[in-house]
């Protein structure tokens, strides 16, 4: 396993933290303490990011090796789990559960969205997170994790079996209540949740205990 990764707890389902992009594993903390009684929680630092390797290859910064990390986790893991992701990794999230059906136990995403069809919206994004990519604070190349170069999960919602969970704020940005709606009408078994005063940090301030709670609850609801 390449990447850093912070274990806590026990408990089954056990539950996998995926940060955005310029945070890491430790975003995750506050949820872990919570959540550490009933479950093993796991965070990792995606690469380029936190305490995990900074390697000098562009190809190594893209989803589908986002995505192969995140099997070798599960792998060792023995077990289905639930995949939480912030933003970023919220996408890899979805992602995951577009390419690899079955292997995640359910999913919550905290606000985030499917990518874009439209090449042409699909490449402004890619544009915006090249020409913003200083602000990430983390080495320029991982911010190649941010770049989208299909639709796979837009192509693929509604096949997705994957119970979800869905969390917005209603004080992020209005696109990403946008995404979540989008996500609840498109996907078989998405529920969304827009979490009053939430902002796009919401995970890791203002709703700890709020999303700590929803997510408890939600492990609990998939037997």
């Amino acid at each position: 396993m390449r990447l850093h990764v912070v274990r806590a707890g026990n408990g089954s389902p056990p539950i996998v933290f995926v940060h955005g992009m310029g945070l890491s594993g430790s975003s995750w903390q506050g949820l872990m303490d919570r959540l550490a009684a009933k479950h093993q929680v796991l965070a990792l630092d995606l690469l380029g990011h936190g305490n995990s390797p900074v390697p000098d290859d562009p190809n190594e910064y893209t989803r589908d090796r986002a995505l192969d990390d995140i099997d070798l986790l599960f792998a060792q893991l023995g077990e289905p789990a639930v995949l939480v992701g912030h933003s970023l990794g919220g996408y890899l999230a979805l992602a995951h559960a577009a390419t690899r059906p079955g292997a995640a136990k359910g999913v919550v995403v905290i606000n985030t969205g499917p990518g874009f069809r439209d090449p042409d919206k699909r490449e402004a994004w890619n544009e915006r997170s090249r020409r913003n990519s200083h602000r990430f604070a983390v080495p320029e190349i991982a911010t190649n994790l941010n770049l989208q170069h299909d639709s796979v999960v837009m192509d693929h919602l509604a096949e997705m079996q994957v119970p979800t969970l869905v969390l917005v704020g209603d004080q992020d940005r209005p696109e990403f209540l946008g995404a979540g709606q989008h996500l609840e009408r498109k996907m078989p078994h998405a529920t969304l949740v827009v979490l009053e005063g939430g902002d796009h940090l919401m995970h890791e301030s203002t709703h700890v205990d709020r999303i700590a709670a929803l997510i408890d609850g939600f492990a609990a609801g998939l037997g």
